[in-house]
């Protein structure tokens, strides 16, 4: 009887023993097995002006994207993502007048038609993630300064900043991620020249670089067209309230002009689908700095301009509609008003649509 006893319970232990073995293999594999996955947003908006006119005199401000009269295409943006254990890959894709304007210095690669592909590339890279602490990322990726991005689902107002406009969208070349520890971290990146994202075709190189800390971060960039200066971060006042900030400063080369500016970006939760954000931002240039009918300049070749954007942001499960309010100040006449007269200032509105999947 001893032995039958002694028998059966080796057969039970065995049992559990490889039952066991069994569920932890598969959970590890599990752990470990790649996640491929789709995602995206379109996104489509109505656009008038309240002090100038929307008929073919229509102006807009000097900002980029959500520029356009009437009822107005954003994008569709489509992005595959495949995360392994240590490697991966990320194709962002865009299409639309939103698209097209992030992409604007990327079709440089024409086939024999005349025709390329780089206009609906928005990032397309690989990563390997080293170890724990270092990522290494190859390919073309937005760019790390800043606080707005090109997509409208991670911006709380549709339309953007000066900041944003004259800043870099998108880079191409190779970046480590370090995780310093203690909510430290770093990143340094040797680059195309900015927004050349297929190729290079001058044989210059841009390097940048980035110092976090509990999600503020200091970054640098410097190419042959100039150095920046960007500060980028955000502070939870309490569990409704967040106060997002950015300011920046660019000088280019050989007396090219500069641009300087802050943003604040106070925002509040009424509601679990239902918050209110302002942005408040003061931008100016120097020495007719880039695009001088942005925002108006002096004989000097000195311009400024204060935005103020009220946007509201009602969520409705995968949908978010925001109407927004927005006022444009310039120290020139850099608009017109509804008699087609020379004007300081700019007063508009919008609702925009946002699906996110």
């Amino acid at each position: 009887m001893k032995t039958i006893i002694n028998t059966n319970f080796g057969k039970i232990f065995i049992l559990a023993l490889l039952t066991l073995t069994v569920t932890t293999a598969v959970a590890q594999e599990e752990e470990t097995k790649p996640k491929f996955s789709f995602s995206g947003s379109v996104d489509a908006y109505y656009r008038a002006n309240l002090t100038a006119p929307n008929d073919e005199e229509a102006i807009a401000p000097g900002s980029s994207f959500a520029n356009l009269p009437g009822f107005s295409l954003g994008m569709a943006n489509i992005i595959a993502a495949y995360e392994g254990e240590k490697v991966g890959f990320v194709a962002d894709l865009v299409f639309g007048p939103r698209g097209s304007d992030a992409t604007f210095n990327s079709p440089q690669y024409l086939n024999s038609a005349g025709g390329g592909t780089g206009e609906i590339i928005n990032q397309l890279y690989v990563y390997w993630n080293v170890s724990d602490a270092v990522t290494l990322t190859f390919g073309n990726f937005n760019t790390f300064l800043g606080y707005e991005v090109i997509s409208p689902v991670a911006n709380f107002n549709y339309s953007t900043s000066y900041l944003f406009s004259y800043g870099p969208f998108s880079h191409t070349g190779l970046k480590a991620d370090f995780d310093l520890g203690s909510d430290w971290s770093a990143m340094v990146a040797v680059m195309n020249p900015t927004d050349l994202t297929e190729l290079n075709p001058t044989g210059d190189y841009a390097v940048g670089a980035q110092l976090g800390y509990s999600g503020q971060f200091l970054n640098f960039l410097y190419s042959q067209g100039g150095f920046e200066i960007d500060y980028t971060g955000g502070f939870d006042l309490s569990e409704e309230f967040f106060l997002g900030l950015n300011a920046a400063h660019f000088s280019a080369e050989d007396d090219g002009g500069s641009f300087t500016g802050v943003a604040l970006y106070p925002q509040y939760a009424v509601s679990e689908t239902f918050s209110l954000g302002l942005r408040g931002e003061y931008f100016m240039t120097g020495d007719f700095f880039g695009d001088v009918a942005s925002i108006g300049s002096d004989v000097d070749g000195d311009g400024s301009v204060l935005a103020l954007t009220l946007t509201g942001s009602a969520t409705i499960g995968d949908l978010i509609l925001k109407p927004e309010i927005r006022l444009d100040s310039s120290a020139e006449d850099a608009f017109i008003d509804n008699d087609l007269a020379p004007t300081k200032s700019l007063a508009s509105v919008l609702f925009a649509a946002i699906y996110s999947f």
